[in-house]
């Protein structure tokens, strides 16, 4: 493949992947990263089959050869959202209502090169994104007079979103990772390998005006409806893999937070004025060549989402917001602690099988299971990310061409899951009753591979 082909691959897959939005599976990453590991349930971590060792272990790529790696994966996630047993307030009433998010489809490229400089030493570059904050619900969930009219949430009469404001609400999160990759050979079977990770995203949100004032909001006018706002930052992923015999594989990494710039439109709504860090995780996994025919792959990752503040902090906090009677500013929207989505940490076990039944077919499937980040008590802000999908079923195949180059499809679904819990609102001294979100997922991608 000419160098001027692979350029312009990468700066297609950088340029759609950062007007992408992919959905939530693991929390908001991917289950996997290429959809050979894709169609394996995502592990990964140890086997060595393309180019995306830059989103999962650098050490890889000196294993992979000269390689280029081209896909796409279109994700359909399905969204909602409903609220039921509140009742009237004085002459206020009451605000039952549901929703189903308008946008289903994305697609999603992905982009992969590598380079063998001599037989212990390559250079590369994985292009990969995440998402799946992103809901566009269509509004006018709740009729006019209601709740949603009290001057807490602004006086307008109506008709409101699900949480209280006008016209549409969501947001729209979109997160792109150029990782350059350098992987060693310490020994025949024993390398370590480096990816500095430059992130970009890219975010906006609608329909958030009840948040949007001084009580509780610290940058009123800087909570909602103000366009896209882009952010970049830089961290680091290392990985070790060891091939100890010629069927049995061990390998791990591990990722830095990418402290990222901050969202100046949305310094109202993110805590620390619009900090929205890419999480630290970590991951390990091992390879199992049972026959000639079949392996088994198994990889453990972690996602500390709570130690990002405008994700990980309860929404709870408001509470501590003087608006609400508390003593804390700094609990207020956009405050140096203020409240967040309530995301906890997710582990995710990844388990996939490959067969190859030919010199030209091989067949995957594989299963993921991860933890809900999303707590009962954080339901209510979470109807604009509702990342709930724990259980993940993927098929795959890859044909071989006569030139050896590769074809590989691979097909994932997410099965349903809900969360409910009382709304937020209750806690205001509001009667809002409760509330669930509710999501399921399908995927199928497709991608080529130069062998070079």
């Amino acid at each position: 493949m000419e160098r001027k082909t692979v350029v312009a691959a990468l700066v297609f897959a950088s340029a759609s992947l950062a007007a992408a939005s992919a959905g939530a599976t693991d929390g908001y990453f991917s289950h996997g990263y290429g959809l050979i590991a894709k169609g394996m349930g995502g592990a990964s971590t140890a086997t060595a089959s393309d180019t995306f060792g830059g989103a999962s272990n650098p050490a890889k790529m000196v294993f992979v050869g000269d390689r280029v790696d081209l896909g796409i994966d279109f994700f359909s996630p399905q969204r909602s959202a409903s609220r039921t047993g509140s009742t009237s307030f004085g002459p206020f009433g009451p605000i039952d209502g549901s929703s189903t998010s308008d946008s289903t489809l994305f697609e999603i490229p992905e982009f992969g090169y590598n380079k063998l400089i001599n037989p212990r030493l390559a250079l590369g570059v994985s292009v990969y994104g995440n998402g799946g904050m992103n809901t566009d619900y269509p509004g006018g969930e709740i009729p006019a007079g209601s709740i949603c009219a009290a001057p807490a949430f602004g006086g307008n009469p109506g008709p409101h979103n699900l949480l209280c404001g006008t016209g549409r609400l969501g947001v729209d999160l979109s997160q792109l990772v150029i990782a350059p990759t350098v992987s060693y050979k310490l020994s025949e079977g024993q390398a370590i390998g480096i990816a500095p990770l430059f992130g970009y995203q890219r975010f906006k949100a609608e329909g958030l005006q009840a948040f949007d004032n001084p009580g509780v909001s610290t940058s009123s006018g800087n909570v909602t409806n103000q366009g896209y706002d882009t952010a970049t930052g830089w961290g680091a992923r290392i990985g070790w893999l060891g091939r100890f015999t010629d069927a049995i594989s061990v390998g791990a990494a591990y990722s830095t937070k990418i402290a990222m710039s901050k969202f100046d439109k949305y310094k109202g709504l993110f805590a620390d004025q619009g900090s929205f860090d890419m999480p630290e995780n970590y991951n390990a996994g091992v390879a199992f060549k049972i026959t000639p025919a079949l392996s088994v792959a198994a990889d453990y990752q972690r996602i500390n989402y709570n130690k990002v503040k405008s994700v990980g902090n309860p929404s709870s906090l408001l509470l501590n917001c003087p608006a609400f009677g508390g003593t804390d500013p700094n609990a207020c929207l956009g405050g140096s602690n203020g409240a967040g989505f309530g995301w906890q940490n997710v582990n995710a076990w990844k388990l996939g099988v490959e067969y190859r039944s030919s010199d030209r077919l091989v067949l995957r499937g594989g299963y993921n299971h991860s933890d809900n980040p999303i707590r009962s008590d954080d339901v209510t802000i979470n109807i604009l990310a509702p990342g709930v999908v724990q259980d993940h079923l993927t098929l795959g195949l890859t044909y071989y061409t006569q030139s050896k180059n590769e074809l590989t499809v691979a097909y994932m679904h997410a099965f349903t899951n809900s969360v409910s819990g009382s709304s937020l609102f209750n806690k205001f001294g509001l009667p809002a009753g409760s509330e669930t979100i509710q999501m399921y997922e399908n995927s199928f991608g497709v991608a080529y591979a130069w062998k070079m």
